[in-house]
């Protein structure tokens, strides 16, 4: 999944960036509200942590604008400020849920894998395709009682494909969604990652869950 980290405290939005980073998700970060908008009109992200109170264009505001323009996607608020009536006018707005600083980075690394479950239509932390079942929360993946080991790039291009089973994906895609602006691999990158996943996850398996889409892409998809 790739996150867009909108957050002015430059140390704070270090470290959000880098807890994100090391759960395998793709992430870009930017300093001020004006900057966030030239971001989401850039690239397409999965979920935005936007901290209220930046420079340019408060995090309310850019908010509103994305809304505006019909946009659902999922948007986590950071805030110092606690009260009742500030958290109800973020959720009023448009917003998926509300974290108060400072915060336990433990519970906001929790609150998007639910925002990010809430979005793709799964209720608890585990996805299961077949007898493969992918733990978001521990990155657990096992597939009957096999456990597979996978790189933290393996893992999410894994997780990004179970998020939409059965859905053709591109490797276009697949690049934007797992990688950030900083990405600079070869064009047959993904097709490198693709073929590490499949011998990891179907190697000798009778059912093959990963499937190519001759032109077009990939999909994972449950045995027929």
């Amino acid at each position: 999944m790739r996150l867009l980290v909108a957050e002015d405290e430059k140390d704070m939005n270090r470290l959000i960036t880098r807890a994100l980073e090391k759960e395998g998700y793709g992430v870009d970060s930017c300093f001020d509200g004006e900057e966030a908008m030239d971001y989401l009109e850039s690239a397409e992200y999965d979920g935005v942590i936007l901290d209220i109170m930046m420079p340019k264009m408060d995090g309310h505001q850019v908010l509103k604008k994305l809304r505006a323009r019909g946009s659902n996607l999922p948007v986590l608020f950071l805030t110092a400020r606690d009260s009742i009536a500030d958290r109800v006018a973020g959720l009023d707005l448009g917003a998926d849920d509300y974290l108060i600083k400072p915060f336990d980075f433990d519970e906001l690394l929790a609150r998007v894998r639910a925002m990010m479950r809430k979005r793709s239509g799964h209720k608890t932390s585990v996805i299961t395709i077949g007898d493969l079942k992918i733990d978001t929360g521990s990155h657990e993946v096992t597939r009957g009682d096999r456990s597979i080991e996978l790189s933290s790039r393996e893992y999410s291009i894994l997780e990004y494909m179970a998020m939409h089973p059965g859905q053709v994906l591109s490797r276009e895609q697949i690049e934007t969604h797992v990688w950030n602006f900083d990405y600079s691999g070869g064009s047959n990158v993904v097709d490198v990652y693709i073929s590490y996943l499949r011998k990891k996850i179907d190697g000798k398996e009778n059912v093959k869950l990963i499937r190519t889409v001759w032109g077009t892409g990939w999909m994972i998809k449950e045995g027929e």
